[in-house]
């Protein structure tokens, strides 16, 4: 059976043109498996700039760590992180994936905190470069693995990355919808409509062909094994 883990994989993946400048920070190990996987079907001639520090490393198989030192083999170079961020600014990177805490329907993120930052409930991992990325890279990804009110919000607490300019693509292990000003448009779903509005906190509205989240192709779960034989993708999204 395809699971709801090998299915957000796929699509994020699909995410990325083959020719493509793709780039990871830190805690994105399942953007480093779809990135993987990418190469290995549709994509072979994408580029990977590794926040490790390496220019077109050969991933062989998922790590916990998007920082582990394995990332390190095969590289054709090394850039640093001003290298990274600098190419970005110059508009030389097409797609970065970025996670969050919350997500609202406007496509503001929350990566900072609970309730205020003047007194907050509880800290979250922080910003880093999200912020600066996600407005300078091509076509940010937004990436929520587990589908719940708790994390698709009507309002972020804290704004911590956010762009008025152009909507965005979020995917979750149930949808994927455009966000951004005017609000959220659900695009494609694996579940009825229902029952995404019952997990999502945020008002939506349904786009006019609304298409069914595609199962990978027989290559592509061939690709997801191979790359993660130790099923990390199961713990990263749940399902």
């Amino acid at each position: 059976m395809i699971t709801a883990a090998e299915r957000l994989v796929w699509r994020m993946a699909a995410q990325i043109e083959d020719g493509a400048v793709v780039a990871t920070g830190v805690a994105s190990p399942l953007a480093v498996l779809a990135i993987a996987v990418a190469r290995a079907t549709h994509a072979p001639r994408l580029t990977y700039l590794a926040c490790v520090g390496s220019l077109n490393p050969s991933i062989e198989r998922l790590y916990r760590s998007s920082e582990d030192l394995a990332y390190l083999g095969g590289r054709v170079g090394e850039i640093t992180i001003p290298d990274l961020f600098d190419h970005a600014r110059r508009g030389r990177i097409d797609t970065v994936f970025f996670g969050a805490v919350e997500v609202d329907g406007r496509g503001r993120t929350n990566l900072s905190a609970a309730g205020s930052l003047a007194a907050p409930r509880a800290k979250f991992p922080g910003v880093v470069g999200a912020c600066s990325l996600r407005r300078w890279c091509k076509r940010p990804v937004l990436v929520v693995p587990r589908h719940a009110r708790r994390c698709l919000v009507d309002r972020v607490a804290v704004t911590s990355t956010a762009d008025d300019t152009r909507r965005t693509r979020l995917l979750t292990d149930l949808a994927a919808f455009s966000v951004g000003d005017g609000g959220a448009v659900l695009e494609a779903t694996s579940v009825d409509v229902d029952a995404v509005r019952e997990r999502t906190g945020f008002p939506f509205a349904v786009a006019s062909e609304l298409e069914r989240l595609p199962d990978p192709p027989a290559h592509a779960l061939d690709a997801i094994a191979s790359l993660d034989p130790d099923r990390l993708r199961a713990e990263l999204v749940g399902a």
